[in-house]
């Protein structure tokens, strides 16, 4: 009987034994899958922050292209009105040259008027100095 005794004892030994691992084993596996649980949230977070980065970094290259294309065309439309005033500067400039021409026409004209008048004048004194 005792060896009976002592092979449950050994047997309840061995169950206690792999109680107890079973037990440990368990306890490492809940703090394994905690663990793994904490790691997935941290993984979670930062793939939110990355999207939220990510999002951050493609609403900044957009606005960065609209910015582009917005200098692009404020380039584009400078870059015609520019050329639209020189144009305009040139045929103003023709119309200028043109005028000026035309008034030293009529200063000549209004200086050989004003001549051909003191000359009928002075004729004109010579006449009724004639006349007297």
């Amino acid at each position: 009987m005792s060896k009976c005794h002592s092979e449950l004892t050994q047997k309840e030994q061995e169950m206690l034994k792999i109680r107890r691992d079973s037990d440990t084993k368990a306890a490492e596996l809940v703090k394994m899958e905690r663990m793994l649980q904490q790691t997935k949230n941290l993984l979670d977070k930062k793939t939110e922050s990355g999207s939220k980065s990510m999002g951050y970094q493609e609403n900044m290259v957009e606005d960065l292209e609209e910015k582009v294309r917005s200098s692009r065309r404020y380039r584009r439309n400078s870059l015609h009105h520019t050329q639209m005033l020189e144009s305009q500067m040139k045929t103003v400039k023709g119309e200028l040259v043109g005028t000026l021409d035309h008034l030293q026409e009529l200063r000549n004209v209004l200086r050989r008027s004003q001549q051909k008048a003191e000359e009928r004048k002075a004729a004109m004194e010579k006449l009724a100095a004639g006349l007297r």
